[in-house]
């Protein structure tokens, strides 16, 4: 069976990042590998989570365990809120 967790986006931060409600302490059982999909918006989804100081490529979203304790979503060199359209309230799942 699988399990969710859901939350919202809450804020935008200056950069474009998507900060959740999903605290880092919700993620304590949450896998970190590609079977946790993250999805945002209902349309835009990625796989995993990430430390902050992750080496991926630029332009790849990617769910963050963030230094303010919440769960993020970043696109990498890029501002995830204008290349994606999403905004403050916007669903986030977890899925796993």
């Amino acid at each position: 069976m699988s399990k969710t967790i859901s939350g919202t986006v809450i804020e935008v931060t200056p950069d474009g990042d998507l900060v959740t409600d999903i605290s880092v302490d919700q993620l304590s059982s949450v896998p970190h590998d590609e079977s946790l999909k993250v999805v945002v918006d209902e349309e835009h989804e990625t796989f995993g989570l990430f430390p902050a100081d992750h080496q991926q490529p630029p332009m790849t979203l990617i769910a963050v365990l963030g230094s303010d304790n919440s769960l993020r979503l970043h696109l990498v060199g890029d501002s995830a809120t204008m290349m994606l359209g999403v905004r403050k309230g916007a669903p986030v799942l977890l899925k796993w």
